[in-house]
Parts: C-alpha cells; structure tokens; sequence
C-alpha cells in the first residue's frame, strides 16, 4: 500500500495544483462583483520612456513592477495622436469624431478654459455609468475636455457633470507658459505674428503722426486719432488673452472651485499625489474609481528637487522618474490598505512622444522606441502605440505579454462589464470589452480594423488578420518630415493634417506590422502577392466605418475655440483673477 501511494502521489499532487490553478482566477473574478479602478494616464509619455517597454537608462521600477504582475500589452493604440481628442475617446470608448471632438482646422486640442468646446453634455463616459452603479468615482489631475458652454458657471463640460463625484487638478492641460522662467509655449508661431503685425501697425501710426508734425504728409488729425485708436484695439484684443495665458489657463480646481490662480507649480507634483492618496482612504470601504491622469511628462515638465539631476537623460528623464515614483506611491496605498487584490489598476499614455519639442540643446519630448514619428502625427506608429499594462492579481495572470492590437478606447466597455453597468445601446461604441483576452480566455483581440485619425482626416487603417497573425496598416496620407528625413516635423514644431505639410498616396503605403514594426519597408504590388486583396479589404472596411459616422457639432471649430472673456473660469472679479487658497490653508 504504502509502494502504492509513493508511486501515485506526484500525479495526484499534480493533479490538485493544477485544477487550483485554473479554478483560482475564475473563483475571484466571481467573488469580487465590483472591483475598484485605479487608471493611471501618463501625458505624452513614449512607449519608449518605459523600462519593461525596453528602455534601460530611464528608472522606472513600479511601472516595470506592474508588468511583472499583470498583462503588458504590445499594441495599446490611442485613438488619436493629441491629448484632446484621445482622451474623449478614452472616456467615451468611441473615435473622437463620433462626439466631435476632432478638428477639420488646425486647432486639434482645446487651447483656452475660456472656450466653449468641449465634451459634450450628451456623452456617456465610463465614469457616469460607474456612478450609476454606486461608485465614488473621482479625477485627479489634467481634464481638458473643456469647462463652460454659455456662462462662466454652467460648469457644462466639467469632470462633474460627466459622471465624477470629485475634480481637483487643472480643467486644461500643463504648457510652458505656467512656469514663468519658461519660453512661451502656446500658439507660439501666431504670437509671433501678432507681434509682428501690432509692431508694423504701430510704426505705420508714428510714422503718420511725425509726418504730420514735420509737415511731410498732409493728413488729418481725426484720421491719426482713428489709426492710433484701431492700433490700441488691436493689441488689446489679443494681447488681453496670449499676454495672460499664465492666469487664463493655468489653473487649479477643487470640484467647481477655483483653489490656485494662476497655479503655484512647485507644489503641484505633492498636492496631485496627496489628492489621489486621500480619495483612495476615503474611499476604501466602498467600490471606487480613481482617474489619475497626471500631468507628467508635458511640458514644462514640472520635476521636484529631490529627482532633478537624476536621470541621464536630462529634465524629461528626471520628470518620467518622478512619475514612476508617484505610482509607487500610489501602489504602496493600494497594498497599505489591503485593496490589492480587489483592485484592477491600468496604466498608458495619452499618445506618443513629443519628437519635435526641443530648447536648444536640450530634447524636452519623450521617446517613441523603435516606432516612426510621434505626437499630432495621426497615422504612423510612434504616435499613437503607447504603454498599456494592466495588473489585478489573482485574477489577471502575472508576468504575461499579448501582442495583439488594442484600444485605449477598450477601456470603457471593459470597467462597464466588471462594475455590471451596461453600454450605451443608443450609439455606437467602438471599444471591445478586454477581459476574455487579459485573461486569456480568448486568443484575439476583437479588433478586426483600427482606424486612425489625425483630426478629423483618416490617414491610416489597420487590419488584424487574425487567421495568420498579420497585421496589415494602409497609409493613405502621411506628414511631410521637415527637415526632409528627419522623422519629425522640426521646423514647424507639429506635423500638420492636410495641406501642403502631407503627401496622398494612391496606392496606399502598406507596411505588415507583425513583421515591420517600425514602417521602414512600405510593400507593393510587386513584393507582396496579397498586395491587392489587403488594400481593397481595408478600403472596404473604411467605406463601412464611414456609413456609421453622423454629422454632429465641432467641438473644436474656430468659433469654439477662441477665448471668450464671458467664459473664463475666475477667482474674484473678472478681470482681476487671482487666489492661493492652498497657501491659505
């Protein structure tokens, strides 16, 4: 008997473990009927910038450790290659152009909190149907999704009215011009020409006044008082929006308060963290999402002493060392509170790099890896594939990888299922629930075709053909790189939409993803004997996708974008916008 045992043992141990293992996911996911959420959203960071993306001089050890104990995603792709229009994708689950939220002009993000574009009301975000379900869910850090449609305070497209119970942070985004020791960053090249034309104006005017009093021209004085009066207005008429960006847009909110004008940037990085610490404590005894959409790594790049100087590449190192150690941070609190294991946290970027911001020597915009182009560029791969880590122990295998293609617009249907919310059936959604795959249940994405915008022109569409594993991705219009072969557009700071900046291709480029990431080798006809099939499969595919689109308002028409004093969110009497109430305190 006991020969007996000895010689079965090992089976029946075996055995037991296994049935443990594959019973052990299942038995949580049906025990926690409503995990809570953590997102972590990173600002124009690379997927080059991340270690456990490849990257082996920037320190990112929570970021990597996520990784390690989640699912890394290879082909997490953002709708859109601008923070505007991809973060309304992120929060509806549907392509930007759907809710109007990309631009046919040049202005691709919204560029005052004084404007009247912005996520419409009419829109259903992940967050509204969480509240619905009992939620306490709560952003904090970068909205820019706009603030007011009508009146100062009607509040119409702020983070409350679109399914948060708590905002603090900035209702826009981090530019330049809210650190004062920095060079201007917004709208600099039509600043240039409005100085420009207010100087060549006001020389015209004193040219006209000597003239007068010398006696060399002939002119009457109420024609120089009417020249002199059209010169003052129009410096006041732009210089009373881009000579205060700094009090305009540099804000900080609590809910629909305002707590810092113009914001006091060497406390923000603390007060962010602070926050999003807080909301978890307050929060722990009951389901919560927390929306932490830092504002790491934009421009100005905000770094505080304690990481300045510690990386090896430069301030933009330092700043993306920070916001690793921030999640550390917040991975600690999730851990202190014994939520880990009912906690799914996520963690991406908004879109790519910033290839072309640069002071000088010094490169202030991330790394897009082995991936063509980066950020405002709409089609090519260094724009728009970003990190995409998903981590929920017990639940989500540890330690895998999937490289097949995603979403981040997948997140919204995927947080909806698990708080056992219901999407949208009155409109399309165009993100795919990724549960099954996560936890690899299923062996493909749900995508077959990805479609990718750069405002509201197509430039590119991708197909997974999941059969053999290729993916197949048709450039129909690309950037011309400035200088030529440079990779970006250096020259004009943004590569452009449309216009004398972009190339149409008839036929298109198509490149196969699986086998060239990085888009060097476009094929053809001649070296790709499914050249043909692909490009009309694609080209049916886009026809089908346009028919679902319906005309809807432009949010981000020039009228909406504008900067309206009636609108412009402030603490006091407007003009005189100013308050520290965390320094108060």
């Amino acid at each position: 008997v006991s020969f007996l045992l000895l010689c079965f043992r090992p089976p029946l141990v075996t055995v037991l473990i296994f049935g443990l293992l594959l019973q052990a996911p299942l038995t949580q996911l049906s025990t926690i009927t409503q995990p809570n959420f953590v997102l972590l959203l990173a600002d124009d960071l690379g997927i080059g910038d991340v270690g456990c993306y490849g990257n082996d001089t920037i320190r990112t050890p929570n970021i990597d450790r996520l990784a390690k104990e989640g699912v890394k995603l290879t082909q997490h792709i953002a709708a859109a290659p601008l923070c505007t229009p991809s973060r309304a994708a992120f929060l509806t689950g549907r392509y930007p152009l759907r809710s109007g939220m990309d631009a046919v002009n040049d202005y691709r993000v919204i560029f005052w909190n004084a404007g009247s574009g912005g996520l419409p009301p009419n829109e259903t975000t992940f967050a509204k149907i969480l509240q619905q379900q009992g939620y306490s869910t709560g952003l904090i850090g970068k909205w820019h999704q706009g603030v007011n449609c009508e009146s100062r305070n009607d509040h119409c497209h702020h983070p409350l009215k679109h399914g948060f119970d708590y905002f603090y942070g900035m209702p826009f985004t981090l530019i330049s011009d809210c650190q004062p020791t920095e060079t201007p960053e917004m709208d600099r090249a039509f600043r240039k020409k409005l100085w420009l034309s207010t100087q060549m104006i006001g020389l015209i005017t004193l040219t006209a006044v000597l003239g007068r009093l010398t006696g060399l021209i002939s002119v009457h004085w109420k024609m120089l008082t009417c020249l002199a009066g059209f010169s003052l207005l129009f410096f006041v008429s732009w210089f009373s929006s881009y000579g205060f960006v700094r009090y305009w847009n540099c804000i900080m909110m609590r809910n629909h308060g305002i707590t810092e004008q113009p914001m006091v940037t060497d406390r923000t990085t603390s007060l962010i963290l602070r926050e999003s610490i807080s909301f978890i404590e307050r929060n722990k005894h009951r389901p919560f999402l927390l929306f932490l959409s830092f504002l790491h790594s934009h421009t100005p790049l905000l770094t505080t002493e304690k990481f300045l100087g510690r990386s090896r590449h430069g301030l933009y190192g330092d700043n993306v060392e920070e916001m690793d150690w921030m999640v550390g941070q917040v991975l600690d609190t999730i851990d202190k509170e014994g939520l880990t294991d009912t906690t799914l946290v996520y963690f991406a970027s908004d879109h790519g790099g910033w290839l072309e911001r640069q002071e000088g020597e010094r490169q202030l915009g991330g790394w897009n890896g082995i991936y063509k182009g980066g950020k405002a560029m709409g089609g090519w791969e260094g724009g728009i594939r970003v990190p995409g880590i998903f981590r929920w122990p017990g639940v989500l295998p540890a330690g895998t990888v999937i490289d097949e293609p995603t979403s981040l617009m997948d997140i919204y249907p995927t947080l909806v299922h698990l708080a056992g919310g219901a999407v949208p059936q009155d409109r399309v959604i165009d993100g795919r629930d990724l549960l099954p795959l996560l936890r690899g249940t299923v062996p493909h994405s749900e995508h077959q075709f990805l479609f990718h915008y750069c405002g509201a022109h197509l430039h590119a569409a991708r197909w997974h053909q999941k059969d053999t594993g290729a993916v197949w991705k048709a450039h129909y219009v690309t950037p011309i790189f400035s200088p030529p072969g440079a990779g970006a557009c250096y020259d004009r700071g943004f590569c452009p939409c449309f216009g004398e900046g972009v190339t149409h291709h008839d036929p298109p480029l198509l490149f196969e993803l699986s086998q060239d990431p990085s888009e060097a080798k476009p094929l053809s006809a001649d070296t790709e004997p499914l050249f043909d099939t692909v490009i009309r499969k694609i080209g049916r595919a886009i026809e089908e996708h346009g028919r679902t689109l319906t005309p809807v308002p432009e949010q981000l028409s020039v009228s909406n974008v504008v900067w309206k004093p009636w609108l412009q969110p402030c603490c006091g009497t407007f003009p005189f916008c100013w308050c520290d109430k965390e320094g108060d305190n």
